[in-house]
């Protein structure tokens, strides 16, 4: 018998590194608070977690492949029609949908970095070639983004707020990127954090998108609706791209609890929005005693903050497991911390605050 050889993979798989997800960790008095994942403190309202136990009871059917209630709902919420909506599990399930839309051998999607770690992966598994294009202030350039576009460009991610950072480019300097960008070429949004923001000069992407036919948007209802568990996502794009999005769409892949637990989102959506602001409140809360300790902090419009820390990096995060507190270390870079509840948010301060370390 001739010596077996393993299957033929990919070779692109081998330079990948695994989506690293944010970690669990335990203190020594059995404490556990996790500020890691971006996640909503709290979980869904009463009237959504009826829903979807109402919905369990159907377990044994297959989801409405179209969705069509929930976009329905979705569509009237956004006062967007109903086709410039495209569904996936997460606005990460939509953006690999969109990726495999649009990527080939060749191409190329240029990105700010850092910024969401899922974005190098996804782009090469799609074929295409990732161009980074450094931050500058902890924000998006967008002048070199422009410049970094060539004739083998065929989409640009807007990560805004920008994750890890949390900050964000205003309306007159997106603007300004858009005219700049070729007609031909996809420029996405990725605003998943969005309910969060506050500044009115940071432009709402379903403004921007409604005349611009290369303009898309990603939302989720993974944070500010405490739905992460559930895995609902959505693009809103001009019919060209979410057809496109559509027919990549894995069979059923938008279960049957995330249909039911987003329409009764949208239904109570004024009670979900009470809970954010408590969260901003908190974000303000947490950043101005970080100030305070002499921590350098960007201003911050998401449901998290982000402290440059370079070789302490890691340091810091074994700080703050050891108080039971995980954090989301970037191995010399830095750390983005969750807003979590007041208490949990009061356990941090009380290990930031006293951390040798601080910048």
């Amino acid at each position: 018998m001739s010596e077996s050889k393993p299957p033929y993979l990919r070779s692109v798989l081998e330079k990948i590194p695994a989506y690293k997800p944010g970690k669990k960790v335990v203190g020594p008095d059995g404490r556990s608070i996790k500020l890691s994942s971006n996640e909503s403190p709290y979980g869904p309202l009463p009237s959504v977690r009826e829903a979807i136990a109402q919905a369990s009871a159907e377990l044994n059917r297959y989801p409405d492949p179209g969705a069509v209630e929930f976009t329905a709902a979705l569509a009237a919420h956004l006062d967007v029609p109903e086709e410039h909506l495209a569904l996936g599990p997460g606005s990460v399930g939509v953006l690999q949908q969109l990726l495999e839309a649009v990527g080939e051998p060749g191409a190329e999607l240029v990105y700010a970095w850092r910024s969401f770690e899922a974005y190098p992966l996804l782009v090469e598994l799609s074929g295409m070639a990732s161009v980074r294009v450094p931050l500058r202030g902890e924000t998006h350039d967008l002048d070199a983004m422009a410049d970094a576009i060539t004739d083998r460009t065929r989409m640009v991610l807007v990560c805004n707020p920008n994750n890890p950072t949390s900050t964000t480019v205003r309306e007159d300097e997106l603007t300004a990127f858009l005219d700049r960008v070729p007609d031909h070429v996809l420029v996405v949004l990725d605003e998943a954090y969005r309910e969060y923001v506050r500044d009115p000069d940071v432009p709402d992407g379903l403004e921007l998108y409604r005349d611009r036919p290369n303009v898309a948007v990603l939302r989720t209802f993974s944070k500010a609706y405490g739905l992460a568990a559930i895995r609902l996502g959505f693009l809103v794009g001009h019919p060209q791209v979410t057809a496109a999005v559509h027919k990549t769409l894995v069979p059923f892949a938008v279960n049957h609890l995330a249909q039911a637990a987003g329409i009764a989102s949208l239904a109570v959506e004024g009670e979900l929005l009470e809970r954010v602001q408590a969260t901003v409140e908190e974000r303000t809360r947490v950043r101005e005693a970080l100030l305070e300790a002499g921590w350098t902090v960007p201003p911050t419009e998401a449901n998290f903050v982000w402290l440059r820390l370079g070789g302490d990096t890691l340091d810091f995060a074994a700080a703050c497991a050891d108080a039971g507190v995980s954090v989301r270390p970037f191995d010399g870079e830095g750390a983005r911390i969750s807003i979590g509840t007041p208490e949990e948010n009061d356990v941090f301060l009380s290990v930031a605050t006293k951390y040798p370390g601080r910048k």
